[in-house]
């Protein structure tokens, strides 16, 4: 470990010392409680998992950030593109995988790109403004979560009506899109959202509708402004039909245009891409006397259009169902059985599909002793492959101090990511013959907290990806290439950190360290060690003040020019943000983030933001 590494070990360990003597300084609030990784509403003390939660609060404190840029902040997760231009393809690397091994759930559904060579979802398409609160489960969760929960899961569940009455919400921003070269601080940036919602008796109802337009930054090094736009709505109506039983249709439409530079060779370009999606889904539950019965339904479909030197257009549909009988034996066992069917569609040469239909169980037992365990299993069918059997074991040791406790937590939990119609039936090296890659992830840490005013988290994970899927060349001589399995095993393995800590009554601390290590070398961009942090100030009550830091190692890349691996050097970042509030109906922000206008390199021949700045208004009716 470097000197940066021993540095941030001394600092969580006096901070620890340092908060509990302010113990008495912080308020009592309720037991935090995380959901993702049981589904039940588990205190944080009795999970057995690695869960992130970031709240209302949070959220309200990033304001004029996008949900990349925030959920990049916190360990074990590397957003690349988060850091260039706004029409940048978005990376999530986790635990050293990459977008298809990290699932993302919009209020409890799974959604995906079904056409995209990933098959991931773009979280350009989420307006922050228009989300309550994000989970991120670290971790093999495929049990629970199905395909591609392999080292993340990010659980977004949006905003409903809350309160009785009418109310409405608008957020207004504009900032500035530069380079570390061009620091002329011209406002090309704009975002509005608004939000109206009504609840009265039974009847609860939410209008959204927001929408960002932005220049003033090229896609690749070059003199070219490349324009990027949002337009984005949801509606949800919600009923309570009585005490036991309640339903919610929901719905959610983005579209985004952007302009991009051509790729090979790295050039300024006239090139454009849209992606249009339209979301609807019906969630329901039943409750009875010690359980609850759960019903979730949604279809997704995405139409992509690019315009280039090669233009393609691609259409997809996602139909995914989750049923599931919750039921509690008693306050300390819990379980859960479900079935999930999701049946994706694209069109290539012609229409192609796959469908997966999943029986799962998962139970949760909670001790009075300290013990807890939460097992669970899941048969995969798959229309292509065939069967895969899943299965994940999570104890966890919860010794009570006085302020608090001491937890120990292990797992061992394995995983899959199903082949994608890409893959399967698409135009490049298509292979209808793949089996599905499979992950087996261990785990080992403790979690040390004091009340409400300190928490240390420290976890190993070790991971292995068998049948891996690559593309692969099959024929030298005319560089015929295909998506094959890989015969030989991948090892990652790493060490996560976290802190959370009150220093005064009105002064926060959050920091995380994350080391991720790899037998025969990381992916592209992947950093070996990253640092964030956080503090944040709250003054008088009506004003909070925040600067973070964000340290990334040394990454590799390759120039696409000459094929030839090229080194990215590390870098740190500085950002601020203030906000104010006048009243409770009237609030003002500011972000000015790269506060130094660090120059550094995020993608290899791509624009990294220089310094900006962006400030905003909030409206409460």
């Amino acid at each position: 470990m470097n000197k940066k590494c021993y540095g941030l070990l001394a600092l969580l360990l006096s901070t620890g010392v340092f908060a509990q003597q302010k113990d008495s300084l912080q308020l009592q609030k309720l037991d935090e409680v995380v959901v993702s990784d049981s589904k039940f509403e588990l205190k944080r003390e009795n999970s057995g998992k690695t869960v992130i939660k970031i709240t209302a609060e949070e959220l309200e404190q990033n304001q004029g950030r996008s949900v990349a840029e925030i959920i990049n902040t916190k360990s074990g997760i590397e957003v690349n593109g988060s850091r260039s231009y706004a029409g940048q393809n978005i990376s999530v690397f986790s635990r050293g995988g990459n977008n298809r091994q990290v699932l993302v759930l919009i209020d409890g559904i799974q959604v995906s790109d079904p056409s995209n060579v990933n098959a991931e979802y773009d979280l350009r398409l989420l307006n922050t403004n228009q989300i309550e609160s994000i989970e991120i489960l670290k971790g093999a969760a495929s049990t629970l979560y199905g395909n591609s929960a392999a080292t993340t899961v990010i659980n977004i569940t949006t905003k409903n009506a809350a309160n009785d009455g009418v109310s409405m919400l608008v957020n207004s921003s504009m900032g500035t899109n530069q380079s570390q070269e061009e620091q002329e601080y011209d406002f090309t940036d704009f975002s509005n959202t608004i939000t109206v919602s009504a609840k009265h008796n039974k009847l609860a109802v939410l209008a959204s509708a927001g929408h960002q337009n932005m220049d003033g930054l090229s896609a690749a090094i070059g003199t070219e402004k490349d324009a990027y736009s949002r337009l984005d709505g949801n509606f949800k109506l919600g009923y309570q039909f009585s005490k036991r039983f309640n339903l919610t249709a929901s719905a959610f439409y983005t579209k985004m245009k952007g302009d991009f530079d051509n790729g090979f060779p790295i050039e300024d370009a006239d090139f454009s891409f849209t992606s249009e999606q339209s979301r609807f889904g019906l969630a329901s539950t039943y409750d009875y006397d010690q359980g609850s019965i759960h019903f979730n339904f949604a279809f997704n479909q995405i139409d992509r259009a690019i315009a280039s030197n090669f233009p393609t257009s691609y259409d997809s549909e996602s139909i995914v169902l989750d049923v599931y009988n919750k039921y509690n034996f008693n306050d300390t066992f819990y379980t859960i059985v479900g079935l999930n069917v999701i049946d994706n569609a694209t069109f290539f040469t012609e229409d192609e599909s796959s469908t997966t239909i999943d029986p799962y169980v998962n139970a949760v037992y909670v001790s009075d002793f300290g013990l807890n365990l939460n097992i669970g299993a899941r048969l995969n069918n798959h229309s292509e492959y065939g069967s895969n059997f899943i299965y994940n074991l999570n104890p966890s040791y919860v010794i009570s101090t006085q302020n608090g406790y001491v937890k120990f937590l292990g797992s061992y939990s394995t995983s899959f990511i199903a082949p994608n119609l890409s893959q399967l039936f698409g135009p490049f090296g298509a292979n209808p013959d793949l089996d599905p890659e499979e992950n087996t992830t261990i785990e080992g840490g403790f979690e040390y907290k004091v009340s409400d005013v300190f928490r240390l988290s420290a976890l190993y994970f070790d991971r292995t990806e068998a049948e891996r899927i690559d593309y692969v060349t099959i024929n030298p001589d005319t560089f015929e290439s295909q998506y094959r399995n890989l015969e030989n095993d991948i090892n990652f393995n790493g060490v996560e950190v976290e802190v959370t800590a009150v220093l005064l009554p009105d002064v926060d601390l959050a920091a995380n360290y994350t080391y991720t290590n790899a037998e025969s070398g990381l992916g592209l961009r992947v950093p070996k060690s990253k640092i964030n942090g956080t503090l944040g100030y709250t003054l008088k009550e009506n004003t909070f003040l925040s600067l973070s830091y964000q340290y990334v190692s040394d990454r590799t890349d390759t120039d696409f020019s000459t094929f030839m691996p090229v080194n990215l050097e590390a870098f740190s970042i500085l950002n601020f943000y203030a906000k104010h509030s006048l009243n409770k109906k009237v609030s003002f922000f500011a972000a000015l983030d790269n506060l130094f206008n660090t120059e550094y390199t995020e993608l290899f021949n791509y624009t990294t933001r220089g310094r900006n700045l962006k400030i905003g208004m909030n409206l409460r009716f």
